[in-house]
């Protein structure tokens, strides 16, 4: 009798834990997954210079010339910013993934260039 009790603990403890799995890789999926009302702020040597809305269907590229004479080609594609060209020496921004939220910023060093995902005044942020 106690082996079938211990036996129907497990199974509800593995019931468990599979659902509680599930629901987390759900929420992972969902959570932050809309670029609705999310916009795209340059900064070039600490200074902002243009923001971008990522919510449009459009598709626009345009450069950006540091103070020392260089420069970084911006692509806005997708409800996504990435850096397409640049001519710093790692091209460590043109290596970087299209950002879509706030998670990870773009960055030139070389450049001095900052691209980071925002969301509009009174919508969810991941800051907030």
């Amino acid at each position: 009798m106690s082996r079938f009790i211990g036996d129907k603990r497990k199974v509800v403890c593995l019931i468990i834990i599979v659902c509680i799995v599930f629901l987390s890789l759900l929420g992972i999926l969902f959570v932050g997954r809309t670029t609705a009302g999310h916009t795209a702020c340059i900064y070039s040597n600490g200074r902002l210079i243009k923001i971008v809305e990522l919510d449009s269907e459009s598709e626009q590229t345009f450069t950006v010339y540091s103070d020392g004479g260089g420069y970084n080609v911006i692509k806005v594609s997708g409800g996504a910013i990435s850096v397409s060209d640049a001519d710093c020496p790692d091209k460590i921004c043109v290596k970087t993934a299209p950002v879509s939220d706030g998670i990870q910023p773009i960055v030139c060093m070389p450049h001095k260039l900052v691209i980071r995902v925002e969301a509009r005044r009174g919508e969810y942020s991941y800051d907030s």
